[in-house]
């Protein structure tokens, strides 16, 4: 298991690196198994600490936590129980969901992600300026049925997944709604989604 631990704005010290691996390689090694990769970064934010977590399971997928606290320990503890939330969840959707299908299958094709800023004048609008791309990605849009897809969306903290539904090829949406439940858009409207 190769986990990767830094610190933004404080020091990451040898103790809070050994306790947070330890925590991490229990839940892990319980649910998923030990060949995995990742990333956890403490951060020191105004009030109390915050701890991010990225971690790359054999099949692909990226599961994504933080956790809030008043110290560095605090912080640990809550990401790692919702760490520990999402791989179980994970784990037990792959066996009543799976249906032999391979999920290990990576993105068959690739669409661009741009972030652009937004600006409260309305000066660039009327010169009919295109806005300024501040940043740039790549995400792959992977074959899924919407069970799958909300799974995905679910393991991770993103705010919406774009997936091609496996029953239809067409490119569908998932997205975290403010009630806390998740929304489904299918521009082609048949709803055997396969969930």
């Amino acid at each position: 298991m190769t986990i990767q631990i830094t610190g933004k704005n404080v020091d990451a010290g040898e103790a809070y690196k050994s306790y947070i691996l330890s925590k991490i390689s229990g839940v892990l090694e319980k649910y998923v198994g030990p060949e995995l990769s990742g990333h956890v970064r403490l951060e020191k934010e105004r009030v109390g600490f915050r701890t991010n977590c990225s971690i790359r399971l054999r099949t692909g997928l990226q599961v994504e936590a933080h956790g809030d606290g008043a110290d560095a320990y605090g912080s640990a503890d809550a990401m790692v129980e919702r760490l520990e939330k999402r791989v179980r969840r994970y784990k037990r959707r792959l066996k009543s969901h799976h249906n032999g299908r391979d999920t290990a299958n990576g993105p068959e094709e690739f669409a661009r992600d741009y972030t652009v800023r937004v600006s409260d004048d309305d000066q660039g609008e009327e010169k009919g300026d295109a806005p300024i791309i501040i940043a740039e990605a790549e995400r792959g849009i992977r074959d899924l049925t919407v069970g799958e897809a909300v799974m995905h969306l679910d393991l991770s903290d993103n705010q919406f997944l774009v997936f091609r539904n496996a029953s239809n090829g067409g490119l569908n949406v998932v997205y975290r709604r403010t009630d806390g439940n998740i929304g489904w858009i299918d521009p082609a409207g048949k709803a055997n989604g396969g969930a």
